[in-house]
């Protein structure tokens, strides 16, 4: 674990604003700070509890117009699947505390960072309205 985030840490300071690592088959990387972008996954968290990342998500699916839509909900966490235009997508919400939920956005087949990118833009317009 130290020499991963040593080798993070070096890939970050020579790379400057995004850096990605290659670990045991797992790829790694951060962009802008804010957003983790793991195995095809585009993870961040929202400051806000669960249902409301929930709705948001739920919304951001019916506004892409998402077919074959599939919800799990549990307590603490959930995952919406549907198609959009031809590609998979995988919404996966996770507790992290009273105020705050990981959001973790797949699309394709390997990962399409900015189609993730687009629906997590949505999420947070979501969040951001009363």
């Amino acid at each position: 674990m130290k020499t991963f985030i040593v080798l993070l840490s070096m890939a970050t300071l020579v790379c400057g604003c995004g850096a990605a690592i290659n670990l045991q088959g797992k790829v790694a990387s951060i962009s802008s700070g804010k957003f983790l972008y793991q195995d095809g996954n585009l993870v961040t968290e929202y400051k806000s509890d669960i249902d409301a990342v929930w709705n948001a998500c739920e919304k951001t699916m019916n506004d892409l117009r998402a077919s074959e839509t599939q919800k799990e909900r549990k307590i603490s966490s959930g995952v919406i699947k549907g198609v959009v235009q031809d590609e998979k997508v995988t919404i996966t919400v996770q507790y992290v505390s009273l105020t705050l939920t990981s959001v973790s956005v797949f699309v394709g087949v390997t990962g399409n960072n900015i189609a993730s990118r687009l629906i997590h833009d949505k999420i947070a317009g979501y969040l951001a309205k009363p």
